[in-house]
Formats: C-alpha cells, structure tokens, sequence
C-alpha cells in the first residue's frame, strides 16, 4: 500500500473554492496510485473565533473545556471536505484526533503525540481511499480531547505519515516554501530548494513560521521526507530531509527572526552553588520556555546579574515567580524590557567554515545595532537587539552573507530532491 500524508492549513481550506483545489490535488495523488491521509486545519480564521467566544463565556476558560471547543474547528474542515470527496465518488471518511486516536499527554492547549494507532488507519485504508483527519488534536488516556497548539496541524500531518511509514509528507500553505529569509521583510529572499531537519528546527525555533517545530522533531527523528509547497500554485516547494554533503558548501543557509522577546534581569543575585536551579527550577514547572541565559562575571562582593528571555506572553508569570524568590536567591532587583527581538543566522555551513560571528558581528556595527545578549549552537549564532531595528537586521545579514546570491549557486546546488514533483 503506497501512502502519502497531504496537510492544509486554514487559508487552504477557508471557503469551498479553496477546498475544490485541495480536492483536485487529492485526485492527482489517487491517479497515481495512492492511498491519501489528508490533514485539515480548521478555516482561516475559525481558532481565533472560537477562542474570542470561549473568552466572552469566561475570564480564564478552563484549559481542558478550551481544547473540547477549539477542536470543533477542525472537525467542520474534515466533515465538509469528506462531503466534496464523496460527491465525485471518492471512498472518504473523516476522522477525528479522538476517533483513530491520536494518544497524547495531558498538557491541554500544548499536548504532546504519545503513539498513534496505525494498524487501525491501515485497515480502514483497505475500504477507504483518502481519510480526512482533523489536525491539531488527540486525546488522553482518559479519552479528553486535547490540542497541540498553535500550528498542531503539521505535527499531526508529519507523525501520521511517520506512523505509516509514509512516501512523504506534503506541507500545503499559502507560501511557496521555506526563504533564505522572510519575503516581507527582505525583497532579495529566495526560496530554498532543500533544506536540512536541523536547519529547519533552528528556524522554526527562531521564529519562523512555515512549520511548528514539533513537526520537524518528528521529521528528523523518524526521517520523514517533507516537502512545503503552496496549495495555490503548481511550483515545487522546498524539501526537508537528512543532511547531505552538498548542504555544507553554504556557510550561512538563512536569517530568521523573534520579536516573540522578552529580557528579565535579576540584579545582584547571589552567586553560589544552587542559585540559577532557585531561578530556573520555578519557570520550568510553570511550562515556561526560557532562551537565551547569560549570567555576568561574579563580583567581588560575591553577586551576579542574572539574563534571560521569554516569550512576550509568559513574562506577566515570570515575573510573578521571580517576585515570590526575590528575597531567596538574594536579588536587589527584577528588570524587565520587551522591546527586544532576536536575530539568527542559521546553516550547517557553519560547522566547517570559520569567521561566521566575525562576519554577523561587523554588519550588525556598521549599521550601528548594539547586540544585547549573543547565543550560539553548532550550527546558529543568535543576537538579541532592540526590536525596531529588527527588519534593519535582517536584511544586513542576509546581505553580508550573500544569500541574495545564492539562488544560482549554493540554493540550486542543493536542489537535487529524489522526492518527484507531486
């Protein structure tokens, strides 16, 4: 049994004209001898409906009764395409997180995949040829219905084609595929023909937006090819798979960005044994995601400063905490500033061409943006600056790293994708 996996985000599936073209892709891959497993989130706008009405119910709606609600989108996607479908003499079911299922955790709002049944989707695939799965949602080993957040549908799409051992994983949305950069903010981006897994966690982590970083953990860990491609145009997209050697001739593949930023500074901690677990101990049982850390040179007066980011939604609760172990880690006090963004440049180039910070560094100088907090992984340098210079940035890295250029050079010579134009 050949299967692919195809998942359409909400402006692929807003109206009935836009799911008629989802329709005639679907009939494309059954032509070629598939068994198709389509992913629906719900349509453009819906999530943000149902979260505005939840909201004028209840000041702090119960996480769990959100995710009951909020999963009411992708079920009205899955059931209307499942119509068309059935209207042309397609052998379709829709099926819900809840339905195959789709085991999860039990943090509501933010589940996590735990297994998902696939000998069941096999057997329904013998009597069935495509089956409309609502994205975005599982359920618990009580039976809950549960949500994986904002952008679940991907991870939902890449651990079903995972499960089924899948040719590919097709990613539709209303870009074209992954950009040295964002298009919106530099007009000399150019589309990547091949991207590497640890490349795309690194921009998905940075603030790009094209896939929820789950769903790429879940590409490389079971080494699922992905393409993301456009659901409005013909044009191939971009590939994510292993790293090949060709991915190493690019020093720098991409520029990404976070305006999704908040700095906290704790003044005058003191420093001994057990004072950053005292900090950071808190926030993580808060299912706070902290960033960028850096705590300065010990004084002689045996106290440090301590700095660190989060997301613009979670600083109201960090500061919370902080304030409640102020007096415990010894700090004089909590600075706070959100007027902060971070800017990346991302390539696994860069585990084997040197002078990438230099290069990063003297750009950001001579257009006079002072780097606050620098950050670093194998294969990405991170700077936090201050947000309004933030589209400035970008387009000076894209520039001194000369990814404008590469379009007919690094970009295409990592094009050679196995995958065939579906």
């Amino acid at each position: 049994m050949r299967v692919i996996v195809q998942k359409y985000g909400g402006t692929s599936v807003a109206d009935v004209e836009c799911m008629l073209k989802v329709r005639e892709r679907v009939l494309k891959a059954l032509d070629k001898g598939y068994k198709v497993v389509v992913v629906l989130s719900a349509m453009s706008g819906e999530t943000d409906r149902l979260l505005s009405l939840a909201r004028t119910w209840s000041k702090r709606p119960d996480p769990s009764e959100m995710d009951v609600i909020l999963s009411t989108g992708e079920q009205t996607s899955v059931a209307l395409f499942s119509m068309l479908l059935k209207d042309c003499g397609v052998k379709a079911r829709s099926f819900l997180g809840f339905q195959i299922p789709i085991q999860t955790d039990r943090s509501f709002g933010k589940a996590r995949i735990l297994d998902i049944e696939k000998d069941y989707i096999f057997d329904i695939l013998k009597d069935y040829d495509v089956l409309a799965v609502a994205g975005f949602q599982g359920c618990d080993c009580e039976k809950r219905i549960t949500t994986l957040g904002r952008g679940g549908s991907d991870t939902s799409a890449v651990a079903l084609a995972a499960a089924l051992d899948a040719e590919v994983c097709e990613i539709y949305t209303d870009v074209d595929g992954v950009y040295t950069t964002d298009p919106n903010i530099c007009s000399q981006a150019r589309k990547l023909k091949k991207i590497a897994y640890d490349e795309m966690l690194e921009m998905a982590s940075m603030g790009a937006k094209v896939l929820q970083i789950r769903s790429v953990e879940f590409a490389k860990k079971y080494n699922v090819p992905v393409h993301v491609r456009s659901t409005f145009t013909q044009n191939p997209g971009t590939l994510v798979v292993q790293e090949d050697k060709s991915m190493e001739a690019a020093m720098v593949s991409g520029v990404a960005y976070d305006k999704d930023q908040a700095r906290i500074t704790l003044v005058d901690v003191v420093d001994a044994p057990g004072s950053a677990a005292a900090i950071f101990e808190p926030i993580s049982r808060a299912n706070i995601v902290v960033d960028m850390i850096v705590q300065n040179p010990s004084r002689e007066s045996g106290r440090t400063d301590m700095t660190f980011t989060v997301p613009k939604g979670s600083s109201e609760d960090t500061l919370n905490i902080l304030k409640k172990i102020k007096d415990k880690i010894g700090a004089r006090e909590i600075l706070h500033d959100s007027g902060v963004a971070k800017v990346s440049v991302i390539g696994v180039g860069m585990r084997n061409h040197s002078g990438v910070a230099a290069i990063a560094f003297s750009a950001l100088k001579r257009e006079n943006i002072n780097i606050k907090i620098i950050s670093t992984s194998e294969i990405k340098i991170s700077c936090l600056i201050e947000e309004k210079y933030t589209e400035l940035a970008v387009r000076t890295l894209h520039e001194a790293f000369g990814l404008a250029d590469m379009q007919e050079g690094a970009v295409e010579d990592r094009a050679q994708c196995k995958v065939e134009d579906r």
